[in-house]
């Protein structure tokens, strides 16, 4: 019975979940005592203790006010991710397919100190370089990931040049041909939900060219859902994704490439979470600029 009311507990906060990128505790602005209103509503009456008691089971705990928010909230805030939800549920029931999209954070290559614990003989611990400099000769890696919302798989591609929109687009190309026309054999559309800046800035031009012509390559339509300003932290795949990436390398030298594809493609959940992982060799020119005539051209 639990699994079915923590079911229905994850529809009722879904929209409105927030919490830090790099862990898996969320929170909700919904109280247990409206929550509780909420199940009545759905003909499931529980108390608000026992709201509380299903919270904690789904990771989610009380959490104090941090400052990290600058000016004023848009009065339509809430109203946007409830469109967006609602966006991805027709997506869902279409049978077509809804991703959440990011750059992760990026990796310095080589023996460097990656903050976590590991077992080891007592009195062995592994070595490290004491300063943390970017070795030129190993680079960085630039984890661009796909998350699948409704049927929790993710894709990594691990670029080793620069994170462009090109970039993000070809990682978006990676996942369909790897994972997603084969979960979704019969669809003609993706929605893509992301935050609006970096690689997939919702003012880049050059963003909106490569997604054409990533329509034209995959011949389907691409409907993309920017989140508001300032709330990059409740885009999906931070939480189910990238948190759990973390702490699979936790305590581990990123020592090279190969390191962190494998480290990335063994990172499970006891949801069921599937990761595969990439490493894009390609190179990605920066400074491109569109002009007016080439957005004219693809009609944007």
């Amino acid at each position: 019975m639990d699994e079915h009311l923590l079911s229905i507990l994850e529809s009722l906060v879904e929209p409105v979940t927030r919490g830090d990128p790099e862990s898996t505790l969320r929170w909700t602005c919904k109280s247990t005592r409206r929550l509780s209103d909420e199940f009545g509503k759905l003909s499931h009456p529980v108390c608000p203790r026992k709201v509380a008691y299903l919270l904690n089971e789904a990771g989610y705990r009380l959490q104090a006010h941090r400052k990290t928010r600058e000016g004023i909230s848009h009065p339509d805030r809430n109203a946007q991710f409830e469109y967006i939800n609602e966006q991805a549920k027709r997506f869902q029931r279409s049978k077509e397919s809804v991703i959440s999209i990011d750059t992760k954070k990026k990796e310095m290559m080589a023996d460097f100190c990656n903050s976590g614990k590991e077992y080891h003989k007592n009195g062995c611990p592994e070595e490290v370089r004491v300063h943390d400099f970017l070795d030129p000769k190993l680079g960085k890696a630039i984890p661009y990931g796909v998350h699948d919302i409704f049927s929790n798989e993710g894709w990594v591609n691990i670029g080793i040049d620069h994170d462009t929109s090109r970039f993000a687009a070809h990682s978006i190309f990676l996942w369909w041909q790897e994972m997603g026309q084969y979960r979704f054999p019969q669809a003609s559309r993706i929605m893509i939900t992301a935050d609006g800046g970096g690689s997939n800035s919702s003012r880049s031009r050059l963003w909106k060219v490569a997604l054409q012509d990533l329509a034209n390559d995959l011949k389907m339509v691409l409907s993309i859902c920017h989140f508001p300003p300032g709330t990059s932290k409740w885009n999906k795949i931070e939480h189910r994704l990238f948190s759990f990436i973390t702490q699979n390398w936790r305590g581990r030298p990123l020592v090279s490439f190969q390191a962190i594809v494998n480290l990335i493609s063994h990172t499970t959940t006891k949801n069921g979470l599937v990761v595969k992982a990439h490493l894009d060799t390609n190179r990605y020119e920066t400074g491109l600029t569109v002009s007016d005539a080439e957005m004219n051209l693809h009609k944007i």
